[in-house]
């Protein structure tokens, strides 16, 4: 076994720098682990012992020693690019609850939301807020107003709040997201935001900014306004990423079909938009022989589909699966120019770089995972019919088709598999009939809704869009009906549990091992592979779940159901629980169940032996201190309530957030600040900096 091991890494040496990107990405992933935030010098201090170890890896003579010395050297500058970009975003994160408060603001971003809007604002500084005003907050419009244009200022009577956080213990961390983009508070408005005359100048990268949010906002007005219904909102969120107006039910349906990703602008579009672009502008050119002799039109079209790639990109709004699309695709097109090959797996890690070194929080990010695990896969695909690819001089329109299909059918699935794991970590959820949907759905992407849609772009400026934006919306009709038709099948959209992390790292550790190797040792990759696959059924559930606000609380009864106590108050958190449970029921209808017994005062249950006491009042206390070995009490119990073996208060979570218990001996606790850690996006953090 050794010796083929040794062999097979000789034989393999040009791909071991393909695991440096990799190296890469686990510094930055390591650092958003850490229970606590590094001080700042930890930054150039990785960046030195970097240098050092990158140094000592071109010295070395063995190739174990070099490639290993090189892997420490990204790893440990990964880490630092994390913490220097933690830094480079800071700002004030709110602490606490305040207003209604006046507040001056220009507006960043606006989108209709139903009868309403969601404003990201940068408000002036004012009042008690003067001294640790966010940079950014996040606002949600209920009354039915006009939605103010980017760039515009207005003045707003909101209620502040901290950007929330995880429902439970390990769940996604929303303030982390709104960290990074530096939005300090969330809230709403009382009534509706009122035009006023700029406080400030704009910056030119201000005024750039909002030129581009507003291009987006009346393009999508735009698209909506020749395609009638659910076709024209879903129409322009290909095209411009607009996608808060889309109907739940369709989102439902996208989401269960498998077909989701043709809603997010990733891969698949930049792909097919740049194709595109290119595939025209060669074949314009072509009709010119004296233009086809003399000049490399070949690639003139590179540039054109970049320029063109380019500008879809920023009309998409650049989310991070788009920019890591955008990024491959310039390399693609460059190589072009250079005469180089112009897909390879070094070009998808090229890319995995620069995504690393511009925004490291994106390793999180479960777009861009799902995005870049899809690509490494069909990339290996690839490179795996190219090693075993026979010539075939028979190509009538019958072994075309049949090679189409066959191509959708086993694209779909490689990329289904990769990305699978990380879609049930994040979102609980499986596809069991995704290949059906991309079957039956990619060829009226890839064929009508993605050329009419580059069509209508190019045709926009001169207002020759209408039939291409036609023919765009004919052709979302058939897809949405193929995703309504895929979801309503027996068993699609599938709720699973949610796996631990250390589970969903061993798959796609073995994936990357299956993917970037190409000799026979790859299939050991199978090994972490199905350890991560067997030990992510063995995962215990909590016994039991306390949400931030104390009157939300889900029991796991020895049915094995998850059970509310009460009708939730925090809605968020329980529809969580329930999915990561794997349990498709809604809140309203996981409210008690066989064993919960309830009253005015409170529930009690026996979960494993253990009486459970969960009180709403305090009237209930008393009784219940003496009898349960768990309480869980909404109002401050700790004072009199000594008789337990655990007590979870409302001090409790708003010191701690969410909690999660597990029953035994001994009883095991978690909450989520404890689980965040002392890090710049968690309320202990921003806490303690407050008090210094």
């Amino acid at each position: 076994m050794p010796r083929i091991i040794r062999d097979s890494a000789r034989t393999e040496r040009t791909r071991w720098s393909l695991w440096i990107p990799v190296a890469l990405a686990a510094g930055a992933g390591a650092y958003f682990t850490l229970p606590f935030e590094p001080e700042l010098a930890w930054a150039p201090a990785a960046a030195a012992v970097a240098l050092a170890f990158g140094g000592l890896a071109t010295a070395a003579e063995g190739q174990g020693a070099r490639v290993t010395l090189a892997l420490i050297a990204a790893f440990t500058f990964g880490f630092g690019v994390a913490r220097f970009r933690t830094e480079m975003v800071a700002a004030p994160v709110l602490t606490h609850r305040i207003g209604p408060v006046h507040l001056a603001a220009r507006v960043v971003q606006s989108e209709p939301r139903g009868y309403g809007s969601r404003l990201v604002l940068e408000p002036v500084a004012a009042g008690r807020l003067a001294a640790a005003m966010p940079k950014r907050i996040r606002l949600t419009v209920r009354a039915h107003s006009a939605v103010p244009e980017p760039g515009s200022w207005v003045q707003v009577l909101a209620i502040l709040m901290p950007p929330p956080a995880p429902s439970l213990p390990g769940d996604y961390d929303f303030g982390r997201w709104a960290y990074y983009q530096q939005i300090g508070a969330v809230g709403y408005l009382y009534g509706k935001p009122k035009p006023i005359p700029p406080v400030r100048a704009e910056t030119w990268s201000e005024r750039a900014r909002s030129g581009l949010e507003r291009l987006r906002t009346r393009m999508t007005e735009h698209i909506r306004a020749i395609i009638p219904g659910h076709e024209g909102v879903i129409s322009a969120a290909l095209v411009t990423g607009e996608r808060a107006d889309i109907d739940p039910d369709d989102q439902t349906a996208f989401r269960d079909s498998g077909l989701m990703h043709v809603l997010s602008i990733s891969g698949l579009h930049l792909a097919l938009a740049g194709g595109v672009f290119f595939w025209v502008i060669r074949a314009l050119f072509a009709l010119f022989p004296s233009i086809v002799l003399r000049h490399p039109i070949k690639k003139w079209a590179a540039v054109g589909a970049l320029l063109g790639s380019t500008f879809y990109l920023l009309i998409s709004g650049c989310e991070a699966p788009a920019v890591r699309s955008w990024v491959m695709l310039a390399i693609m097109f460059t190589a072009i120019l250079v005469d180089r090959p112009a897909l390879s797996m070094r070009s998808v890690m090229l890319a995995l770089v620069l995504v690393i070194l511009i925004t490291p929080e994106n390793v999180l990010d479960p777009g861009c995972q799902m995005s870049f695990a899809a690509v490494i896969g069909l990339i290996a695909l690839a490179e795996w019919q190219q090693a075993h690819r026979s010539e075939d001089a028979t190509k009538t329109l019958w072994r075309r088709a049949w090679r189409y299909l066959l191509g959708i059918c086993v694209t779909s699935t490689i990329a289904g598999l990769a990305t699978a794991p990380i879609a049930i970590f994040h979102f609980d959820r499986a596809s069991p009939f995704g290949i059906i949907a991309n079957l039956l759905a990619l060829p009226v992407v890839g064929v009508v809704i993605m050329p009419a849609a580059v069509a209508a772009m190019v045709a926009m400026p001169a207002g020759l869009d209408t039939w291409p934006l036609i023919a765009m919306g004919k052709g979302t009709a058939v897809m949405l009906a193929i995703a309504r038709w895929v979801a309503a099948l027996p068993g699609a959209g599938t709720v699973v549990p949610a796996w631990p992390a250390g589970c969903v790292a061993a798959v796609m550790g073995g994936g990357l091992w299956i993917a970037l190797w190409r000799r026979g040792w790859r299939w050991f990759g199978l090994v972490p592979i199905g350890l991560g696959l067997v030990f992510s059924q063995m995962v215990t559930l909590p016994d039991i779940l306390v949400a931030e606000d104390v009157h939300t609380v889900a029991l796991h009864l020895d049915s094995g159901k998850l059970v509310l106590t009460a009708k939730a108050t925090d809605k968020y958190a329980a529809a969580s629980w329930l999915r990561r449970a794997g349990d498709e029921r809604l809140p309203d209808e996981a409210i008690g169940g066989p064993g919960l017994k309830c009253d005015a005062l409170g529930c009690i249950a026996h979960l494993r032996g253990v009486l459970v006491a969960v009180d709403a009042r305090a009237e209930a206390l008393a009784e219940d201190c003496a009898k349960a070995v768990v309480v869980i009490s909404a109002v401050s119990a700790h004072r009199f309530c000594r008789g337990p073996r655990l007590v979870i208060d409302r001090i409790d979570a708003a010191r701690g957030g969410a909690h999660a218990v597990w029953l035994g001996d001994p009883i095991r606790v978690e909450n989520v600040e404890d689980q965040r850690g002392l890090r710049p996006w968690s309320a202990r953090y921003q806490r303690q900096t407050s008090h210094q």
